[in-house]
């Protein structure tokens, strides 16, 4: 197993890419800190990983307040003593709007989860890592940080904002033991792919159209490089953003 023995502490772990990430990791012999704002959500994926024989935890967390943060934080360590792996993964999306189209309270909002969030969170758990002399770091950007396209104004830019936070990381940590990388996931068959498809009847051809390969990644593909990133066969990869889109952006 490649995690055996390690405490991997993964936001929002109810649904989607989390989801994916906490049930591969746990198979993969990790103790799984499972944190969400989806409380039935969490409860189902705590209880999939102790059926399949592994452990898990699982807080009720929203990642923008910094309270409930050190909460989750704490309860982690008093269940397992430690944090080696950090998954920011919890996010929301937009809807395409332009910039004049988002309101200031749509823009502060998509900042305090997408950005805020992974800021609030790793500021948490490195104090931990730093002492122990190690630790992953792993953050759930978006192609979306990597490129622009039209509308989604404030998504593109708290994406972009995690893609410079991890990169600034690495930077001031990696000499401390510390590895941070980031995912770009490009379409994925996720609950906030489909909410993003509710109001658009086109949209689902409109972006399989768009892919090298014509189909949507699932979940497990982001879990698999996750799991790459999070364990010892990635050691020399730092500061990396990591693109899992099908090809989407093979022509730039």
């Amino acid at each position: 197993m490649k995690l055996a023995g390690k405490t991997v502490l993964i936001t929002g772990a109810s649904s989607g890419i989390g989801k994916a990430q906490a049930l591969m990791l746990a198979k993969e012999g990790a103790q799984i800190i499972a944190a969400d704002i989806n409380q039935t959500g969490l409860d189902s994926v705590v209880e999939e990983i102790k059926q399949q024989g592994g452990e898990a935890l699982g807080c009720k967390c929203a990642v923008n307040d910094s309270s409930q943060v050190n909460e989750l934080v704490a309860a982690g360590l008093a269940a397992f003593g430690k944090i080696d792996i950090l998954c920011n993964t919890a996010g929301i999306f937009d809807n395409y709007r332009t910039s004049l189209e988002t309101s200031e309270e749509d823009w502060q909002k998509m900042f305090d989860i997408n950005v805020n969030g992974v800021f609030l969170l790793t500021n948490a758990v490195l104090p931990g890592m730093l002492a122990a002399g190690k630790g992953t770091i792993i953050n759930v950007a978006s192609i979306a940080g990597i490129t622009a396209g039209p509308g989604g104004t404030a998504y593109v830019a708290s994406k972009h904002a995690v893609v410079g936070y991890t990169k600034q990381l690495c930077l001031e940590y990696a000499e401390q033991g510390i590895r941070v990388n980031a995912i770009a996931p490009g379409s994925v068959a996720t609950p906030l792919i489909k909410q993003s498809l509710e109001n658009d009847p086109d949209g689902y051809s409109k972006r399989v159209s768009l892919i090298p390969v014509k189909q949507l990644g699932n979940p497990d593909d982001i879990a698999k490089l996750t799991l790459f990133l999070a364990s010892d066969d990635s050691s020399w990869i730092h500061g990396t953003v990591v693109s899992c889109d099908g090809g989407r952006f093979a022509k730039g």
